[in-house]
């Protein structure tokens, strides 16, 4: 997803108000995240009050930690760039039953977990990040390609090139692709 897209269905009404979205967006691009990248937002135990942003790049993982609101200043971003031999990620653990996945993986000190069509995006999210740790090229674990100022597909959302507000381009982000791994099994019609 995009972090448009996390925006706009944040759990909480505070989380992603204007003011907060002025304060997170030219953090993340500052890191080299871009305007509107792909990530993954950890929301936590109280989106009302802080969560976590990470985007996958090519150098390194941007980490954008967001506080919504601090008593007399308003919202406030921290971020860094973690270089890929530095970040901090464990090992991705499914469970199956009955075409239901559940997937879990620590990053950096946070537990990205998700159940059927939100583990799909989760493991989307984490393979990219381990090819990038490996020092394969972004995308090659789940089949897709993945390279910073050039996209397959033609148009919509979350798709091809895109222009930044001041006309510049904006790294190229991943398609949707499968994610073999978590395809459920098939029933035989035997």
């Amino acid at each position: 997803m995009r972090l448009s897209d996390w925006m706009a269905a944040a759990p909480h009404k505070d989380s992603a108000t204007p003011k907060v979205v002025a304060v997170v967006v030219p953090m993340v691009s500052m890191l080299g995240g871009g305007t509107d990248p792909h990530c993954w937002v950890a929301w936590g135990d109280d989106p009302g009050v802080r969560y976590t942003v990470f985007v996958a790049t090519d150098a390194g993982l941007v980490q954008v930690l967001v506080r919504v609101n601090v008593p007399g200043e308003g919202p406030r971003a921290g971020g860094k760039l973690i270089r890929w031999n530095r970040v901090q990620l464990g090992d991705l653990a499914i469970e199956m039953q009955g075409g239901h996945r559940i997937l879990s993986v620590p990053l950096e000190g946070q537990i990205l977990r998700g159940t059927d069509e939100t583990a799909d995006l989760v493991a989307e999210f984490v393979l990219d990040a381990l090819d990038a740790v490996d020092g394969r090229p972004r995308g090659a674990s789940s089949g897709g390609s993945v390279s910073r100022g050039a996209a397959e597909g033609k148009g919509g959302k979350g798709q091809g090139d895109a222009a930044g507000d001041d006309g510049s381009e904006v790294a190229a982000s991943p398609r949707r692709r499968p994610v073999p791994l978590l395809e459920p099994p098939r029933e035989s019609s035997s």
